[in-house]
């Protein structure tokens, strides 16, 4: 498993980008090749991106969803990945969001890709342009402020999960 760990600080409170991070369907709106979030319900996602080239789909379930704090994910179907993003109160108008993401690159374009930094880079851009959407908004598009915390390991590293 390959490990991507990026933080940026953005400048609206924490509620706002939280709140926005649950609105996953908007994720192609600032995610590289993320063509589509499908929200199945409450804990399930169906994604469409190209990656390395080519179009995948997978599907997701958030293992950890604390409002205002985190939420973690592991794929369950598809190519292995998981990750956690947390949001930590900087001041009342700044928040850093820090993305970790474990992955298993399949095949030669994606091992070759994440030996160079492709996908630190993608996760990077990422990451910048959340901050670009959310701060240009000022508000969140929507919010979800629900819990979840099915796992008794819960708040330890989503590598843990998989």
């Amino acid at each position: 498993m390959a490990t991507v760990i990026k933080s940026i600080d953005v400048n609206v409170p924490v509620r706002t980008a939280y709140n926005q991070w649950t609105q996953f369907e908007e994720f192609p709106r600032f995610m590289e090749g993320v063509k589509e979030v499908r929200q199945l319900d409450d804990k399930r996602l169906h994604w469409r991106a190209e990656i390395g080239g080519k179009e995948e789909e997978w599907d997701a379930e958030i293992t950890e969803q604390i409002p205002d704090e985190r939420v973690a994910w592991t794929s369950t179907t598809g190519a292995r990945n998981a990750g956690v993003v947390t949001f930590h109160y900087i001041d009342d108008n700044t928040t850093r969001v820090t993305l970790q993401l474990e992955y298993e690159p399949e095949g030669l374009v994606e091992n070759i890709g994440s030996m160079v930094g492709a996908v630190d880079r993608r996760v990077e851009g990422d990451l910048k342009r959340f901050k670009e959407f959310i701060e240009s908004r000022g508000v969140e598009t929507g919010g979800w402020r629900g819990t979840i915390q099915d796992h008794p390991e819960a708040g330890h590293d989503p590598s843990e999960r998989m």
